[in-house]
């Protein structure tokens, strides 16, 4: 995946240069030894603990084509910009679009699948992405010094204001709101690296299910059970699963009886094998061998017991979700601490292209009818590529500030950040290929290679190289590097 490492002179004698390729090299973005993860970090239940951020140095502009003072306006809504402010007009161009409501879209399909499982739960899809942070970390009971909180790792509308980072942002709304079984799809945004598998605005699919046990719902929940363990057993499915059992490692809540807790959990892996067989089924195993899943232990910071979820497609073990039973905690700060359930997280992008073949998620937001005309409402079918256009690539190196020269701290994420705001999805990926620390003076350099490929037409050279000189000019004069 990754080109061959460059020494610091080599590379610095390469900056800038340009080689365009005729073959199409075709890379299996997810292939890597062992279990390949589906879920896109999907909820924050289900990620590592995030921080108010302090502000860095790409935050001091909105945008080299904005003034640092004009306001953000954004949904038929004016917000004040202050030193927060780093969502950029490339990613706002995508607020619009919201893939997962265009019916005959790989997002939209596999979102309408799902949907179609879980019939009874409330359908929640069109909810604003803009949320405050209160919403998106306080609520959560995200700890001040989360990561997440980062203006490297989220993007601002300014200090009160942000587009979302995960779909729970709308989950204490949704418990308080008295909804107690429902679907939340929706886009999210985070600030990432550039390839084919990662995206800043991809989609998430959380749900929930929770009950009050005082009302009779154990016994809904065993009549529940024990039909959707007949309708598995008579499926071509086999499912291993060792976590049946409260073990050490992936404890019963001290809260919960352990009978009602070994319920629910169970309630929960049987909705979730159903819907795997209901995606993959048919298509991960041929010659009518069965579908393979498996269940294995995890742990999330709001459920327990925790798991997380894998299939067999083509020989190769797929992670595809994260759920558990839901932390009290978690419900009491929601105002519903009297009820008990399961929630399970997954990132949509990550199935569709497993299940649709598609090679780069950048074509998931392609207006190419060669693309778009390829997927019809409620079927899944595999993408045939419609043309194969050269590679461009350019090196750049340059010396990264030190705290000496009075810049704020380098983040690559801000440089990440730069290149997609001036290249856009013409920019395939941007690789780190050599670093080099200077013997005498320790200072560091690095190597990027931006790698430049539409997938709808062939890019001429003269384009990429005006696109690479706005780089090259917005990293020198706001991130202050210096080119080699």
């Amino acid at each position: 995946m990754l080109a061959p490492r460059l020494a610091g002179a080599q590379a610095a004698q390469q900056s800038l240069k340009c080689t365009c390729r005729a073959a199409y090299t075709t890379r299996a973005a997810l292939a890597r030894p062992g279990p390949i993860s589906l879920t896109s970090s999907p909820l924050p239940r289900f990620d590592a603990p995030s921080a108010r951020p302090t502000p860095r140095s790409f935050a001091r502009s909105y945008s080299a084509r904005t003034t640092p003072t004009d306001p953000i306006v954004v949904e038929g809504k004016t917000y004040p910009r202050d030193a927060f402010s780093n969502v950029t007009p490339t990613i706002l161009s995508k607020l619009p679009r919201r893939l997962h409501l265009s019916p005959s879209h790989p997002i939209g399909i596999l979102r309408t699948l799902i949907e179609s499982h879980f019939a009874s739960f409330k359908h929640l899809n069109s909810l604003s992405p803009i949320v405050t942070v209160q919403q998106n970390f306080d609520d959560l009971g995200f700890p001040a010094d989360h990561p997440g909180r980062a203006l490297t790792d989220s993007y601002y509308l300014n200090q009160t204001h942000m587009l979302r980072t995960h779909t729970s942002a709308h989950e204490v709304e949704s418990f308080r709101s008295g909804l107690e079984q429902f679907l939340l799809t929706a886009d999210v945004y985070r600030r990432d690296e550039i390839d084919r598998s990662h995206y800043p605005v991809f989609h998430q699919m959380e749900g929930c299910s929770v009950f009050d046990p005082s009302t009779g719902a154990i016994e809904r929940l065993e009549k529940e059970n024990a039909e959707m363990r007949a309708a598995l057993k008579a499926a071509n499915i086999v499912i291993e699963d060792e976590t049946g059992e409260e073990t050490a490692t992936n404890p019963y809540q001290a809260e919960h009886d352990p009978r009602v807790a070994r319920m629910i959990a169970e309630h929960l892996k049987n909705n979730l094998n159903g819907l795997v067989l209901k995606l993959f089924g048919g298509r991960a195993s041929q010659g009518g061998e069965p579908l393979r899943v498996r269940w294995i232990e995890a742990t999330f910071p709001w459920t327990a017991p925790s798991y997380e979820v894998e299939v067999m497609f083509n020989g190769k073990w797929l992670e595809i979700l994260g759920c558990g039973v839901v932390r009290q905690t978690a419900l009491e700060r929601s105002g519903v601490g009297h009820k008990q359930g399961w929630a399970f997280g997954l990132g949509l992008e990550r199935i569709a292209m497993v299940l649709f073949s598609i090679p780069d998620i950048r074509l998931f937001w392609s207006e190419d009818a060669r693309f778009l005309s390829q997927f019809r409402e409620g079927e899944i079918s595999t993408f045939k590529p419609y043309s194969k256009y050269p590679e461009c690539y350019k090196d750049i190196t340059f010396w990264v500030p030190t705290k000496e020269e009075g810049v704020k701290e380098w983040h690559e994420n801000d440089f990440m950040e730069l290149v997609r705001d001036e290249g856009g999805d013409l920019v395939e990926s941007v690789q780190l290929i050599d670093e080099f620390t200077h013997p005498k003076t320790g200072r560091k350099s690095r190597c990027y290679r931006l790698n430049y490929r539409s997938m709808d037409r062939s890019l001429s050279n003269e384009e990429v190289n005006r696109i690479q000189d706005r780089v090259i000019e917005r990293v020198t004069g706001e991130m202050g590097v210096e080119v080699r």
